[in-house]
């Protein structure tokens, strides 16, 4: 796998932004033609749909066709030339997330207020899948971290950690209340001693304390999290990057988010632009319709 590739197309942007104060993209698009357009993207993030898991003590969630407010009936491609959807968002903390540290703490960032500067970063994957497998609420310890890191090497600043756990894999069909964790102790480590932007984990929680111990001390602190992340399992511990795009919901405690891995081109799994239908996207066979019965669109 060349790690150097993307490292040299991070260097490349770092130094652009660092000795140049002119409007000339150049550099930035060089680093992509040369990088970025060739590389593997791999998405790790769940679909939102009505009935999907969530944390016991939110609502299920909805859909139903947006309804034209002149005349209280669903828009229609015949009648008004277009569709459109309506949501019933029971909460902000459900699904593939970014927790903003104001879900426990007021006085830190909300949704809105968490930076663009989270969209790009590093991306480091610790494996403690085979840990899980012997005991589905292993949590993972300061010991995982360090020998992953005799294995790869030190964790750089300011990079995102995830936690493969594999426990997504069965996704839907998975257990909220018995599940991998992550120690506080460890969260602490990644934080303090290694300076990680955030960390993220497979489960819809970091631990299964009564008192949220290792999120709570997170979020408390300043902290964000990535909650119900998924498809770990096609992503190497190192040479990634990581994209992140999130909504700005004015005064969220949480946020949808679009994670997707960009790996680098020898790497077996993910697409690579210009090799699928992008613009325009595919016509597909079967028409997208309301499905009373499912409670969302699908094609029959």
């Amino acid at each position: 796998m060349r790690v150097l590739s993307v490292t040299a197309c991070i260097f490349a942007i770092s130094a652009w932004a660092a000795g140049s104060h002119s409007n000339n993209p150049s550099r930035l698009w060089k680093a992509y033609d040369s990088v970025l357009s060739n590389a593997k993207y791999v998405d790790l993030t769940h679909t939102i749909e009505p009935d999907m898991p969530i944390w016991r003590g939110f609502g299920n969630i909805t859909f139903s066709q947006a309804v034209n407010k002149l005349t209280g009936k669903p828009f229609t491609y015949e009648k008004d030339l277009f569709v459109a959807n309506a949501y019933q968002l029971t909460t902000d903390q459900m699904g593939t997330q970014l927790d903003a540290p104001a879900h426990f703490n007021p006085y830190f960032a909300a949704a809105d207020e968490i930076p663009a500067t989270f969209a790009l970063r590093k991306l480091v994957v610790i494996d403690v899948s085979d840990k899980v497998a012997q005991n589905a609420s292993y949590a993972t310890s300061v010991q995982d971290v360090l020998e992953w890191e005799a294995k790869h090497g030190r964790i750089p600043a300011g990079a995102v950690v995830f936690v493969r756990s594999d426990w997504s894999k069965t996704w839907p069909a998975v257990d909220t209340d018995v599940f991998p964790q992550v120690s506080l102790e460890t969260v602490q480590f990644l934080h303090l001693q290694r300076r990680i932007l955030f960390h993220g984990h497979e489960p819809l929680d970091t631990d299964m304390t009564s008192d949220f111990a290792a999120e709570r001390w997170l979020l408390t602190h300043g902290y964000a999290q990535a909650e119900g992340v998924t498809n770990l399992h096609m992503v190497p511990a190192t040479g990634c990057l990581l994209s992140t795009g999130f909504p700005k919901f004015l005064g969220g405690t949480g946020n949808y988010v679009r994670y997707v891995a960009i790996c680098t081109s020898d790497w077996p799994q993910g697409v690579v632009p210009g090799t699928i239908p992008e613009a325009p996207l595919p016509e597909y066979q079967n028409a997208l319709v309301w499905d009373a019965q499912k409670g969302h669109r699908s094609r029959k």
